[in-house]
């Protein structure tokens, strides 16, 4: 009789030596994908290896290029997912560093990139212009979701307070009456809080260029982490550094480690104060540092769009996003429920 071809799926033999006997009892656990299954790899995005891959049909693929590895990366740091809520405050004593911008840029590079819900909240109690920099949707406040709190039942009911970013960044705007005399206050944010943690993933605030004000404590015994933004330039590296020593000695230490420093451009041209120093003095005190170049878009102060950002500005968001994206597996349960009253 003719040779026969071997049937791939019938008894196997294993002329190895016999795996060494385990205590470990093997359960259909063990059968886990990634050891299986041989995974294909991803079809390249740019470049000869795309040409080169149409061109085959597909037959060829020379794989991801380096960049697109660690792009990749950066993607899967960001996506991770989150338990409960994650809130970031964004804080800076001294005002025009691009703490809003730093703000939008963060919030629109989350909402883009992950299929959760991602909100930005104005906390500044002198007039905020967060709600300037996303089209304008609604002409309600923070103190309108409030008021509407005992009929707030789904997502649609706050969705009603706040405008969307093209991004789909969502935005809660401070009050901008001059005519009310109350400022924002802690039990404000707080009841505020209370509200989004139901519906909302990720929550930003951007705080007021103060840390003294009522608010700020709520603002900070809430928060899972920090950015800090600061200029490169010796004034607003002084004010960001003695935000740190505030922190440092009024209970909240535990955010400082926590802290991501953002240096951000809000001017053409280049620095001319030691930026290697500089970053290096804030990674003694916190978990990351970035810098965020100047960009035209962004310097409008109007409403931002991430289309229109320079890929230099783009990128600096994606890995500012991955950064604080690392501590979402560290806050599992840190505040699951905002228990104050």
């Amino acid at each position: 009789m003719g040779d026969t071809a071997a049937d791939p799926w019938g008894p196997q033999s294993w002329d190895g030596p016999a795996p060494e006997p385990s205590r470990h009892q093997v359960t259909s656990q063990d059968l886990v994908a990634d050891a299986l299954l041989e995974r294909a790899r991803r079809a390249p995005s740019g470049g000869w290896r795309r040409g080169l891959h149409r061109l085959t049909g597909g037959s060829v693929n020379p794989g991801e290029s380096a960049g697109e590895a660690r792009e990749a990366a950066l993607l899967d740091r960001i996506r991770q997912p989150i338990q409960g809520d994650y809130r970031i405050a964004f804080l800076s004593l001294k005002g025009g560093v691009g703490k809003t911008t730093t703000t939008i840029g963060l919030g629109s590079t989350f909402a883009s990139l992950r299929g959760d819900c991602v909100i930005a909240v104005d906390a500044n109690p002198d007039f905020g212009t967060l709600a300037q920099r996303v089209p304008l949707q609604t002409h309600s406040t923070v103190r309108d979701l409030i008021a509407a709190e005992s009929t707030i039942r789904r997502y649609s009911d706050v969705r009603a307070h706040t405008s969307q970013a093209p991004s789909r960044l969502e935005v809660l705007a401070s009050e901008q009456d001059p005519a009310i005399s109350e400022a924002f206050s802690e039990d404000d944010y707080r009841r505020v809080i209370d509200i989004l943690q139901v519906y909302y993933n990720i929550i930003l605030t951007d705080c007021g260029t103060g840390i003294m004000h009522s608010a700020m404590n709520g603002v900070l015994q809430l928060a899972n982490s920090l950015v800090l933004v600061s200029s490169p330039a010796i004034d607003g590296a002084r004010s960001a550094a003695a935000t740190l020593d505030w922190l440092q000695h009024h209970g909240y230490g535990h955010l400082v480690s926590r802290t991501v420093v953002v240096i951000s451009a809000a001017r053409p041209g280049s620095s001319t104060i030691d930026m290697t120093e500089l970053t290096n003095h804030f990674l003694l005190r916190c978990r990351a540092v970035k810098v965020v170049p100047f960009d035209e878009h962004l310097a409008e102060g109007s409403v931002v769009d991430l289309d229109l950002l320079r890929p230099a500005t783009r990128k600096a968001f994606v890995e500012l996003a991955a950064m604080v994206a690392d501590d979402f597996p560290e806050s599992a349960g840190r505040h699951a429920v905002a228990e104050w009253r």
